[in-house]
């Protein structure tokens, strides 16, 4: 791995792992932007997700699986987890251990990361909070 891919791997760790939003804000270009499942989103509403998680799960932490470098990319296979002890997306603390894993694909020019995706399961989540269950089927009438 690069220097540069190092570096976005430990901002990147720190920022969603340990909540140190700053080692990853120092690292993104002026117009960075995250699409994910709910639409684009700003480096302002990527902070807030990230202190919102912190705030939700105790013993939250987040570790990288696996990271592929490539010219202008770094892929990120990730899974996060922590006890839900706080009001998240709108649901009551549950007391559950949420395993919730995903991948995140960065973009970087100039030395800056420009730009991010991210795909995760929701459903993963809130079957982990028994909101949800995944083998469920809906009755027919």
């Amino acid at each position: 791995m690069s220097a540069l891919c190092n570096s976005i791997l430990d901002a990147w760790q720190r920022a969603w792992g340990n909540g140190e939003v700053e080692a990853f804000t120092g690292l993104v270009a002026e117009n960075y932007t995250r699409q994910s499942k709910s639409g684009q989103e700003t480096l302002d509403e990527v902070i807030d997700q990230i202190n919102s998680q912190h705030n939700a799960f105790s013993d939250y932490h987040m570790d990288i699986l696996r990271a592929v470098e490539g010219e202008t990319e770094v892929a990120i296979y990730w899974r996060s987890i922590g006890r839900h002890t706080g009001e998240y997306m709108g649901v009551p603390p549950t007391g559950r251990e949420v395993i919730v894993t995903g991948a995140s694909f960065i973009r970087v020019k100039d030395g800056k990361i420009t730009d991010e995706d991210v795909v995760w399961d929701p459903r993963e989540m809130l079957s982990a909070m028994s909101i949800v269950h995944l083998g469920d089927t809906r009755r027919k009438k």
